[in-house]
């Protein structure tokens, strides 16, 4: 009898850690997906080592995000657009791989940037002083990659510099963008983009340290970004540390736990 028992309560046991693995395969499948920050592109708003789940269902399923066969081989089924100023997970139209950038220009929006100012249909966008961003220099996150900075070449330890401003777009999001240093042509100087329909233009908020849609793909860029390539919108950090290893609990960053995205 106690050997049925315990027997039994093993199969319940089993059930119950079979269904568990079920239901959270299923919820990332359908609805959110994970996401690790490995680059410093969109400092300060996400560091390098945060960890996020991607809301698949913001935009919509594509035939990059949809878990079924009936997905669409082009285009993009249920949700809704992005918006400007989401910071949207995207896969790349070249390489193939997954990024996350800010969506600035809209379909019909015309971009420029001009002397690291951005302009959105002829218009400057504001930005606002913000102090100044600081970091240890130091290696970051399992790359292993060191931060860039505007004061100059600082050693291992030091403090590396950034400035920092409050960028707000035209429907009044707003959110900060950071300066390593000032360049006669790109990233800071480009021509007049126009995004054609379907697309996106995309940014990141490390403005001297992204490649993105400012830059051709075949020069190593994003260029534009075609609908049924956006994966689904991040708004909230679940977990983050600064470590090369997700168990070095010391390097944790508790005051960024469940941060939202803005």
């Amino acid at each position: 009898m106690a050997k049925a028992k315990s027997e039994g309560g093993v199969m319940e046991l089993v059930k119950t850690v079979f269904w568990a693995l079920v239901i959270a395969g299923v919820f990332r499948t359908l609805f959110f997906q994970p996401f690790w920050i490995p680059s410093s592109s969109m400092k300060d708003t996400l560091l390098v080592g945060d960890f996020l789940f991607v809301n698949k269902m913001a935009y919509g399923y594509s035939r990059y995000s949809c878990p079924f066969a009936m997905c669409p081989i082009s285009g993009r089924i249920f949700g809704s657009d992005p918006a400007r100023g989401d910071v949207a997970v995207f896969r790349h139209p070249a390489n193939g791989n997954d990024l996350i950038k800010r969506v600035i220009g809209l379909p019909g929006d015309t971009v420029q940037m001009k002397e690291g100012i951005l302009y959105l249909n002829g218009k400057e966008v504001p930005q606002e002083p913000a102090g100044i961003f600081e970091e240890v220099m130091e290696p970051q996150g399992p790359m292993r990659g060191r931060p860039r900075c505007e004061n100059g070449v600082v050693g291992d330890g030091a403090i590396c510099q950034k400035s920092r401003t409050v960028e707000t777009l035209p429907e009044g999001t707003r959110h900060n963008v950071l300066n390593i240093e000032s360049s006669p042509g790109l990233p800071d100087n480009t021509d007049v983009f126009t995004v054609p329909e379907g697309k996106y233009f995309v940014m990141g908020d490390n403005r001297d340290n992204s490649a993105d849609s400012r830059i051709d793909p075949k020069a190593g860029g994003v260029g534009y970004v075609p609908a049924e390539n956006l994966i689904g919108r991040a708004d909230r950090i679940v977990f983050s540390s600064a470590g090369s290893r997700i168990w070095y609990f010391w390097t944790w960053r508790s005051d960024r736990f469940f941060k939202a995205i803005e």
